[in-house]
């Protein structure tokens, strides 16, 4: 017979806790002051109980069954674990090898393949633009260059993540190539090899190639990949676009499942059944700083895509997402960039948490430099740590019955769910971005955030609060592109002209095939013609031989939330070096500690953000102390603290002397006394700090009247 827990006790009601509540804020709204609100629209209780969850469908079901709210293998991760499948960035294939062979002998267990510019966009390093070979990832563009990017790794036993953008294709046939000159069986090739067009098209703006041969060309790939490589995903819908350009939880998940319902529905349309598409398709979708936003996130799309699978006629297996997690780039600073480090570990449990398949957690200097060993190292073991240290893979959905997630999920699903149904609206989601909906939608979001950020609402360490104005930036570690390119141009020219890998004459005759071969045979003709050494880049333009327009819209604006705060920091590094020293602010305290020292420490606080070097010497007892002392401080800009009750007295004589000894110097009272400020402002007084001033706007002004910015 079981026991209640604290059964001496007689249980509370709401009712009860709430009037305590209420009688702990002393008199403010209880809506105001214990409820939080979202970007995504929700309103957060301070307390969640079981009567939050009743007529909640979703939490009768069981892990491993539809909706797979509670994830979509019954044994969660026991079984199999997620992989750990962390991005290695190196353009070239030599230098990717080594160090994809340091991350798996070091608990990776999946590779992580991201191809730079020109390869996602099918084009060969000698015929490529300066500036987009081996940006953003490794140079492709032989099965020789393949080889050594993954000599020694088990093809088939090593899953990958090959992260080609728009167009799969001409990748696949490459991969598919070398499979078949290592011996190797393509059924055994695990992972996902992905296209994701409209995706690339909602941060590029463009296609290479148009939507219609984007779609043809996946209906090619994924009908090989049914019957050739049955364990191979083809499809990767991603949500960091609309991540990173400021959205919210909601608009990330109705984005990412349009697209997967406009893909659903054009694969069906070119005669493949929704239970042959749905498993190919992989998810990946960021992981941000809301903690149980980003559980209720993951768990929340589980259910919509089982749900739309489900409508379009897919079975229970079909109806299984796949979701590949990254720590998000959005609230990532280079200030204080250990921090980063303290972000991406909450992210990733948070992931872990949520029921991910794969995950990459960002090393924490990856938005400041190139990532080097010790910082992948650090991003890598993070995973071990939630896997071998803390066990969470052998815990099966962990967070699943808790009221406040359970509730969450919900909410975030149903308005996930209405804006999915606005985007249908529209046509589906090309068209949606055609019209510019999602893009702008995610743009007043991203504002409401930045306006957040600057008025401290939101807190960012290191970046709007806490800053470290001693802190010395990371030591810039960066690729020579120019040089990569002209040796990635020079290795393939080389290539070109060996014989030993590249038959022209077997090319020339294996890419005729292609251009005259039936949709049924076209991916056989392009794996021969890679086999006799054709380059990504003839396989590509052979492929889009009669092609028609590309695509355009308007791109989301991908950025971090930092970034305009990192640019006051910079500013003011820059002034260093024009003048020799840093802008300096001096603080007029005037008074006792009792009167100046709040205001004075909220005056430091606000104003390091901006990278100033602060005079805080003693205090003053008289205007005219205080006023000749910052005339001589070499400073030119003041800021007085100290209480309304006494600024009558001293903000007219301090503001006036020191204007007449200093001309030039600006005036900033901590404060904003409501009935004072005009007679202050008459008197000289230039700017007002505050709780719930814009910091941004208020340290650019005195940074610009500085001269510090242009």
């Amino acid at each position: 017979m079981s026991e209640q827990l604290l059964s001496e006790f007689a249980p509370a009601s709401y009712e009860a806790w709430r009037k305590e509540a209420e009688a702990s804020i002393k008199g403010a709204p209880f809506d105001k002051k214990l409820i939080s609100k979202t970007y995504e629209g929700i309103d957060l209780q301070p307390i969640y109980r079981a009567e939050d969850t009743a007529d909640i469908a979703h939490t009768a079901s069981l892990p491993g069954f539809p909706p797979y709210v509670r994830g979509a293998n019954a044994s969660g991760h026991r079984k199999n674990g997620w992989e750990i499948c962390q991005e290695i960035l190196f353009a070239n294939p030599r230098d990717f090898n080594s160090a994809a062979w340091a991350d798996l002998n070091r608990g990776l267990t999946a590779l992580n393949i991201v191809v730079d510019q020109a390869t996602r966009n099918g084009v060969d390093p000698d015929n490529a633009a300066p500036g987009e070979v081996g940006v953003g990832g490794i140079s492709i563009a032989t099965v020789k260059d393949l080889e050594d990017a993954v000599k020694g790794v088990d093809l088939e036993k090593v899953s990958l993540f090959v992260r080609t953008g728009a167009s799969a294709l001409p990748f696949a046939a490459m991969l598919a190539a070398l499979v078949s000159k290592q011996k190797k069986s393509l059924a055994k090739l695990k992972g996902c090899i992905e296209m994701d067009p409209l995706g690339v098209l909602s941060h590029e703006g463009s296609l290479p190639q148009s939507l219609d041969g984007a779609y043809r060309e996946m209906h090619l790939l994924t009908s090989w990949a049914i019957t050739a490589a049955p364990q191979l995903q083809t499809i990767c819908i991603h949500g960091r676009a609309w991540h990173e350009a400021g959205g919210s939880a909601v608009q990330e998940i109705a984005y990412v499942i349009a697209t997967g319902a406009e893909y659903l529905r054009e694969m069906k349309a070119r005669g493949l059944s929704v239970d042959d598409v749905a498993p190919r398709i992989r998810f990946s979708l960021s992981l941000g700083a809301q903690f149980f936003n980003e559980i209720a996130k993951l768990r929340a799309a589980r259910l919509l895509w089982s749900r739309i699978v489900s409508a379009l006629g897919g079975g229970a297996e079909a109806q299984k997402m796949t979701l590949h997690v990254r720590t998000s780039l959005w609230n990532k600073s280079v200030l204080d960039p250990f921090v980063n480090m303290l972000r991406t570990t909450s992210e990733a449990f948070s992931g872990v948490l949520g029921g991910c398949d794969s995950m990459h957690v960002g090393p924490f200097d990856e938005v400041a430099r190139q990532p080097d060993d010790f910082s992948r190292r650090i991003a890598r073991n993070t995973q071990i740590i939630l896997k071998d240290e803390c066990k969470l893979d052998q815990v099966i959905d962990p967070v699943g019955g808790s009221w406040f997630v359970e509730w969450l999920t919900d909410q975030i699903a149903r308005k996930s769910w209405a804006e999915f149904q606005e985007v249908e609206k529209l046509g589906g989601m090309f068209s949606a971005m055609e019209a510019g909906y999602p893009q702008g939608a995610v743009a007043k979001t991203a504002e409401a955030r930045r306006t957040s950020l600057s008025t401290r609402r939101d807190v960012m360490v290191g970046v709007n609060q806490y800053a470290n104005t001693t802190e010395k930036p990371l030591e810039p570690r960066s690729q020579d592109l120019a040089t990569a390119h002209q040796k990635r141009a020079r290795e393939l020219k080389d290539y070109r002209v060996s014989g030993e890998s590249h038959n022209e004459a077997a090319v020339l005759e294996k890419l005729s095939e292609l251009l005259d071969s039936a949709p049924v045979a076209a991916v056989g003709k392009m794996v021969e013609a890679a086999m006799s050494g054709a380059t990504i880049g003839e396989i590509t333009r052979t492929l889009r031989a009669q092609d028609g327009a590309k695509p355009k819209v308007n791109p989301v604006y991908l950025c971090r939330n930092a970034d305009l705060f990192e640019k006051l920091r910079a500013a003011a590094d820059a002034y260093i070096t024009k003048t020799g020293s840093r802008p300096k602010l001096f603080f007029a305290k005037m008074g006792s500690i009792a009167q100046h020292k709040a205001r004075t420490d909220f005056s430091l606080a606000f104003f390091a953000v901006g990278g100033f070097d602060m005079l805080d010497s003693q205090a003053f007892q008289s205007p005219e102390e205080a006023a000749e002392a910052a005339a001589k401080s070499g400073a030119s800009a003041m800021v007085i603290c100290s209480t309304d009750e006494t600024y009558p007295d001293i903000v007219p004589a301090l503001t006036q002397k020191v204007k007449s000894l200093k001309p030039g110097m600006q005036v900033i009272l901590a404060g904003r006394p409501k009935e004072l400020v005009d007679g202050f402002k008459q008197a000289g007084v230039d700017e007002f700090i505050y709780l719930g001033a814009n910091v941004l706007e208020t340290v650019y002004g005195v940074q610009k009247k500085m001269g510090v910015v242009s």
